[in-house]
């Protein structure tokens, strides 16, 4: 198991940067479908997605949302991290396959409220953005050190294989 540690506030500078990539498969995509409900057929069905503007499944626009929060509790500022706001803007789609990296800089740094500003953007593996936005979060205070826990084995059985 590798470890996990994090910036705490007073460590953290403008202009401080994080990278986190995931590459996005179609069992992500029904995972998302089944925690979220969102079983909207763009994203299941290859068939209805054939006839839409995409011409194939695409992702959930909140999971690159979430693959954000997950570089934001991961990378910058890390474990400990309380998630404020987000915003973001959805600018191409991200396909089942596809290879996404999230990139974080520290644009503002809020002392008074300790909180932080994030730019993020989110590029696929041709290097076009697919997500760009800002998140607020409050940066931990305490040093966190520990072994990253091994994600959870989740079975998935769709009916429809969005690939």
């Amino acid at each position: 198991m590798t470890g996990l540690s994090n910036y705490t506030f007073d460590e953290i500078t403008i202009g401080q940067t994080a990278s986190y990539s995931k590459q996005v498969e179609a069992r992500d995509i029904q995972l998302f479908a089944a925690v979220s409900g969102d079983v909207n057929p763009v994203h299941l069905d290859a068939d209805f997605a054939a006839n839409t503007q995409f011409k194939r499944c695409i992702a959930h626009g909140m999971l690159s949302g979430a693959i954000i929060s997950a570089a934001i509790a991961m990378k910058l500022p890390g474990p400990g991290t309380i998630y404020l706001n987000q915003s973001m803007r959805f600018r191409q789609p991200v396909y089942p396959g596809d290879t996404v990296t999230v990139h974080l800089e520290v644009k503002e740094i809020n002392a008074r409220r300790g909180f932080i500003t994030l730019d993020c953007r989110v590029l696929n593996q041709d290097q076009k953005a697919v997500v760009t936005g800002t998140a607020e979060v409050k940066a931990p205070t305490q040093k966190i050190l520990l072994e990253r826990p091994a994600l959870p084995h989740v079975t998935v059985e769709a009916s429809v294989d969005p690939a």
